[in-house]
């Protein structure tokens, strides 16, 4: 078994096949001193889909989980009150954010006269307000979030996801989730195997040696939709509203928590979800616009910690993204034959020159414009500037319940 360390967090391995029992046995007496709750950020798509009703089945074993706060977008009034029949059968509390009914938003209009809510729609602006709704229930102490659509879910998922942040006697104040991305009998998972890695790597043959980037590349799946927070955490915590949600929540964790408090943990043998269409003929689709928007993401972070980009530097970044991800590519073709999968070698070469391309797409864009910020205000700042906040989103909830 693989029980390797590495970076500068500690990881969490799946060392053997321990009974889910046990370790939920373990979370019902973590529960009474930290309060748990889940959120389900979901289009309303999802509940229609193969991935969420079985989903919800698992979760009515997970009775550790005090209360599931879903996030709902893109519904009309029909659609929502389908929702409400859909997850009526959860025994947890349940909390369904209708985030296109009238009452969130007109707390969205209030706080976007302040300029304090989300600028763009999307699953950041989604968790956004599901974390400060998590906070307004006051008991909840540990906090986990995962997608909607997951095909090979079960619970020792968010059992394995809550465990290191609701464990009274460990001290980690955020856990990122990771596993294995096998889509049949090939691999998956592109956007990091072939972008988000090997540009961190190159960034660091650029810039240097640097803390923050050795601590993204302690990740094993930086990209994952999947983490756990201490309530503490989320007061504080900016989230991006585009597309770069993952790395930019990893950064903000670097800015804000020590190395000892964060941790990533083992979830799942496999794991297959909704893919993501390259989209090369459209940047605003798919993993173009992602891998444009995370690179984005990763430049500004650069800039705060004192590293100026220019246009010759992001050419440097390319040529050296493009040979450290060929290699790469060269490394998972051995790694898919030693294990069976077919691996498609001109397929992946044609991602990589993509993914090439949007790196200097990626780095004008910044260019043009340096100070443009997608962080959303934490929500220590948003109660500070309307203090009743948390009695609105309770009292919305509660009207369309």
């Amino acid at each position: 078994m693989d029980f390797f360390q590495n970076g500068t967090i500690t990881t969490l391995h799946k060392l053997c096949d321990r009974p889910i029992e046990d370790i939920e046995t373990e979370l019902q007496g973590f529960a009474l001193e930290r309060p748990m709750a889940l959120i389900l950020p979901s289009l309303y798509s999802e509940l229609e889909g193969p991935a969420l009703p079985k989903i919800v089945e698992d979760l009515k074993q997970a009775t550790y989980i005090g209360d599931i706060i879903v996030g709902l977008d893109q519904a009309d009034e029909k659609q929502f009150e389908h929702a409400k029949a859909f997850f009526s059968d959860l025994p947890q509390k349940v909390h369904i954010l209708w985030n296109d009914g009238p009452w969130l938003r007109e707390i969205d209009a209030a706080l976007q006269t302040r300029n304090l809510a989300p600028t763009q729609a999307g699953k950041g602006r989604n968790a956004w307000y599901c974390m400060g709704y998590a906070l307004a229930l006051e008991h909840c102490e540990a906090i986990a979030l995962h997608d909607c659509d997951i095909l090979t879910y079960d619970r020792s998922l968010p059992a394995r996801l809550f465990y290191p942040v609701a464990n009274p006697a460990f001290s980690f104040d955020f856990c990122k989730g990771y596993y294995a991305r096998i889509n049949g009998d090939q691999l998956s998972g592109r956007a990091t195997r072939l972008f988000v890695t090997p540009l961190i790597r190159a960034l660091k043959k650029v810039v240097g040696a640097m803390d923050y980037l050795t601590f993204m590349d302690s990740f094993r799946y930086p990209l994952s939709g999947e983490f756990s927070l201490s309530r503490d955490f989320v007061k504080i915590l900016r989230i991006p509203s585009d597309w770069g949600l993952e790395v930019g929540v990893l950064s903000e964790v670097y800015r804000t928590l020590s190395r000892n408090s964060v941790c990533q943990v083992d979830i799942a043998d496999h794991y297959d979800h909704k893919h993501q269409t390259l989209s090369e003929d459209d940047a605003s689709q798919g993993l173009m616009r992602m891998s444009m928007e995370i690179a984005k993401s990763l430049y500004r972070k650069l800039a705060t910690e004192g590293v100026a980009l220019s246009t010759e530097d992001f050419r440097a970044i390319k040529a050296a993204y493009y040979r450290i991800a060929l290699d790469a590519t060269e490394q998972y073709y051995y790694d898919a034959k030693i294990n069976g999968l077919t691996y498609d070698r001109h397929k992946e070469e044609g991602s990589v020159e993509v993914f090439a391309q949007n790196i200097m797409a990626a780095g004008e864009t910044y260019l043009a414009n340096p100070m443009e910020s997608p962080f959303i205000p934490n929500w220590n700042r948003v109660h500070d500037a309307v203090p009743d906040i948390c009695q609105r989103l309770l009292r919305a909830v509660e009207a369309d319940r």
